[in-house]
């Protein structure tokens, strides 16, 4: 929806860029800018940066900036009028009046909400109807008793691709309707026609912190493939970005949560007692997700299956979790059981010995050092100079130094090797991983400046300078706007030989002659995130090298020479006084 220019110069004056983003990441000064570890991808060495002069953001690791819209968007997973309603609401500022267009998309949201609670009663009911007796059984066997089923909304879809539709239909959904919320697909692409997604599965709805059935996840009860399946993306829901049973946990986990890989494995936790118990949705643990987790706990113990895939999953939810700040542990469900098997397994007893892994569980680093332990027979001299490699990694990611001497003194004492020579190889392995990662910014910084794989931009590789140069203009346009009409004056949008800056040029140049703001957050409507992204890098470089008013001259004079040089096929086509022209350029410019 169109707002104010007015509208977002309030939001962007009373939410402060620095103050928005200090409460997600934890940010220090450097110089006239903060630094802190993004966000949005894991590392371990700071590469995000914030500007307070031109409210802007960017990550020199994964290339992701912008503004502090843009910022909110992501980090609260919001599209655009959604993160400017956040940031109003945190300001206390009233929203404009809405589009038909933005009341059209609440409608949409609205709906799938209301289908997916009307398919919630519908599979809940069909459960304990005579077409659900074998699901009812299977969760029976499981263990699970009716009271924790109808918590959980647990239910059946029957083995039929119409039951469902027939439902919906008669409830006032459409086919439509059906669709956005995934509940069923067109047959050849015909939205006339539809089919149940979900038939013959165990149904777990999917309830987000607010209470609404976002999605659902279904277990086969067949032969058919694949075994689980969920709810694809749609306008209510992002499966990298939600959590199963943390509308749950989040109000009952005493600072500690359990993280687990299955639904089975929750509600069996849950039904025994460990109410703060939550999984992610049929995939792999997200950077989204771990943050996410950080923000309802400062512990979390992860308890995934022993199998080697389970123990992979281990290892990468460590690495996401880690910088986040919060305490992780590990447990080893032993014989190779997942939660739930291991619980039923010991009758009325299984609380109580799951209740012993986490007592007995270990952090971490304590996991991932006895986890290479497996690897080597420590009585031979070569595997336990192997292993000592290992934990010497292990130990270099650690940037408390309390915590690197304590597990040293513990490696010390089993593999009898001084202490004081495992911190010294330590040292040494946190300088090359120091020096690595540098090497990896300055490369992928470089890489950004040479822009071989520049999408936005195609035709940049083929005028390098002028792009440069190109570049440097808009970012000081948008950073000193009092300076522009001399800019203008002298520059226009066609004397830009690259495609992208181009565009961004002649917007800026629109906007200022209309009279209107030209920051970042003004232009948020007019590009997409990737090309908020780009803006948000070249002023990311501009920070950096802070250009004089000499030095905007001298862009400029590029842009302009670079515009007027002639390729090989405008000179076999131009006119002796055109090259003469061309030649007398060249050496004006060469003095």
């Amino acid at each position: 929806m169109p707002l104010p220019d007015g509208f977002i110069e309030e939001i962007k004056v009373k939410n402060d860029i620095v103050d928005v983003i200090s409460s997600y990441v934890s940010l220090k000064r450097r110089g006239r800018n903060l630094v802190g570890l993004c966000p949005f991808h894991s590392e371990k060495t700071p590469s995000f940066n914030v500007y307070p002069v031109s409210n802007s953001f960017y990550c020199f690791g994964c290339g992701c900036g912008g503004d502090i819209i843009t910022f909110v968007e992501k980090i609260e997973n919001l599209d655009y009028l959604e993160a400017v309603k956040f940031l109003a609401q945190r300001a206390g500022v009233k929203m404009p009046e809405s589009s038909q267009r933005d009341q059209e998309n609440a409608f949409i949201k609205m709906r799938i909400l209301e289908i997916n609670r009307a398919a919630a009663r519908f599979f809940y009911e069909s459960l304990y109807s005579e077409k659900g007796r074998c699901a009812l059984d299977y969760l029976h066997r499981r263990g699970l008793s009716d009271r924790t089923i109808k918590k959980f909304g647990v239910g059946y879809s029957p083995n039929s691709r119409y039951d469902l539709i027939n439902h919906l239909r008669a409830c006032g959904f459409n086919n439509d309707d059906m669709l956005s919320a995934n509940l069923a697909y067109s047959r050849g692409g015909d939205s006339s026609s539809v089919s149940a997604r979900f038939f013959d599965r165990v149904m777990f709805p999917i309830i987000d912190l607010r209470g609404n059935v976002i999605a659902f996840g279904g277990r086969v009860m067949s032969g058919l493939k694949p075994k689980y399946l969920n709810t694809s993306d749609t306008l209510v829901f992002k499966k990298s970005l939600n959590l199963f049973a943390l509308n749950f946990a989040k109000s009952d986990n005493d600072g500690v949560l359990i993280l687990v890989e299955g639904y089975m494995d929750v509600i069996a936790l849950h039904q025994a007692g460990f109410r703060n118990a939550i999984a992610t949705l049929g995939t792999a643990l997200t950077a989204e997700q771990a943050r996410i987790i950080a923000r309802y706990t400062k512990e979390i113990i992860i308890c995934y299956d022993s199998d080697e895939a389970g123990q992979k999953a281990a290892s990468r939810a460590i690495d996401l979790l880690r910088p986040t700040g919060i305490l992780i542990k590990v447990i080893f469900v032993p014989d190779g059981k997942d939660p739930d098997e291991f619980i039923r397994s010991y009758g009325k007893d299984g609380a109580i010995r799951f209740a012993q892994l986490i007592k007995n569980s270990g952090n971490d680093i304590e996991y991932r050092l006895q986890k290479a332990a497996c690897n080597y027979n420590l009585a031979d001299s070569e595997a336990k100079i192997a292993y000592l490699k290992d934990c010497v990694k292990i130990l270099a990611s650690l940037d408390d130094l309390i915590e690197q001497e304590i597990y040293a003194s513990k490696l010390s004492e089993k593999l009898d090797i001084l202490k004081q020579t495992i911190m010294s190889q330590v040292a040494k392995e946190r300088l090359r991983k120091k020096k690595r990662s540098e090497k990896k910014q300055f490369l992928n910084i470089q890489q950004d400046l040479s822009a071989r794989n520049d999408r936005l931009n195609a035709n940049k590789p083929l005028n390098l300078r002028a792009a440069a140069a190109e570049e440097a203009i808009i970012a000081y346009i948008i950073n000193n706007p009092e300076s522009a009409v001399n800019i203008f004056d002298r520059l226009s949008y066609r004397d830009f030989c690259t495609s992208f800056n181009q565009k961004i040029y002649s917007v800026l140049e629109e906007r200022f002659k209309a009279g209107r703001p030209i920051s970042i957050t003004d232009l948020t409507l007019d590009f997409s995130c990737n090309e908020v992204s780009a803006i948000a890098a070249m002023l990311a470089k501009e920070a950096e090298r802070m250009s004089s008013r000499d030095a905007v001259s001298e862009y400029i004079n590029v842009i302009l020479f670079e515009r007027e040089k002639l390729d090989e096929n405008k000179i076999g086509t131009a006119c002796d006084a055109q090259i003469i022209g061309y030649m007398q350029m060249l050496k004006e410019h060469k003095k």
